[in-house]
């Protein structure tokens, strides 16, 4: 029985030791959590920096002169909002940039500076307005990558200093004010009205030049048709002068349409005496017909005319 309690007592005792046991157990262990640097200081000069995670046993940390600093390594980012730059031209251009970055020195970002948090942001603002205002609007808006990349490489020098690592820059937003807005729309209003009418101008001088080119070879056309036409008249006039009778029955023709051409001259057929219908479709040769004939056939013709 005396046993029994003896147990019970020593077994109520220990776990009313249990909280005192983890207090010690605490104090001379050091917990360092995953991402994380834990700087240990004695007299204020750093002598050991713990970065693997999970516990250290460290007795010495009940020191009242050993100081620890927890430092965090995991990716941070910063969103710094509506910094005001001036482009190349003087236009107002409102920016937001996005910046993400780590610490790699827990120490220099500890000791090195006093706060590089308003640091970070006033060295971006400053590196954003120097740098973004050297380009145009334009170029500013379609080379965000570009330029992020330019304000990331300005700023990394200084940044190493304080021990951050700066993984990315970028211009998240981009803006006008409003009366900058208005400019800038009837800037480009009146550029596409210049456009319309530069290009309506180039069409009008384009469709008057093709007009004046179809013109010329439209008159160069009838200019040669005439030609032919008064070739085609010769070649028949050489032709029918060697038949002199049938020459000068066309001439008496071509005298009568001019000084009567109010008259009609109508073909009514072969006299008795004449070619028969027959006759005139046979294909005879023009030489072989007799001059009487040929006289006779002129003279009824010129007769009929008449």
């Amino acid at each position: 029985m005396n046993n029994s309690v003896s147990i019970g007592l020593w077994f109520v005792a220990g776990l009313a030791l249990l909280p005192l046991i983890w207090s010690v157990f605490r104090i001379l262990t050091l917990t360092v959590d995953e991402e994380s640097a834990v700087i240990l200081n004695r007299f204020g000069k750093t002598f050991r920096i713990l970065r693997e995670p999970g516990f250290t046993f460290l007795p010495e940390r009940i020191l009242p002169w050993v100081t620890t600093h927890t430092v965090s390594l995991k990716r941070d980012f910063r969103h710094y909002d509506e910094i005001h730059v001036n482009d190349c031209r003087g236009t107002t251009i409102v920016i937001d940039v996005w910046i993400e970055f780590r610490v790699v020195s827990p120490e220099k970002s500890l000791f090195h500076i006093e706060n590089w948090e308003g640091s970070l942001q006033s060295l971006l603002t400053n590196s954003t307005t120097s740098i973004l205002g050297t380009f145009e609007f334009q170029q500013i808006l379609s080379n965000r990558s570009e330029l992020g990349s330019m304000l990331k490489a300005d700023i990394a020098d200084e940044t190493a200093r304080w021990g951050l690592e700066i993984n990315l820059v970028f211009i998240s937003k981009l803006s006008l004010l409003a009366d900058v807005s208005e400019q800038l729309f009837n800037t480009v209003a009146a550029r596409l009205e210049k456009a319309k009418s530069d290009i309506e101008e180039v069409g009008r001088l384009e469709a008057l030049t093709l007009e004046a080119e179809t013109s010329a070879k439209v008159s160069a056309l009838v200019a040669e048709a005439k030609g032919q036409h008064a070739l085609g008249v010769s070649r028949v006039y050489k032709k029918l002068s060697q038949h002199p009778d049938v020459f000068k029955g066309y001439k008496q023709l071509y005298a009568l349409s001019v000084l009567k051409p109010q008259r009609t001259v109508l073909f009514q057929g072969f006299g008795t005496e004449e070619f028969s219908a027959i006759e005139a479709a046979m294909t005879v040769p023009i030489g072989e017909v007799s001059a009487p004939v040929m006289q006779h056939k002129a003279n009824g013709f010129e007769s009929n005319m008449q």
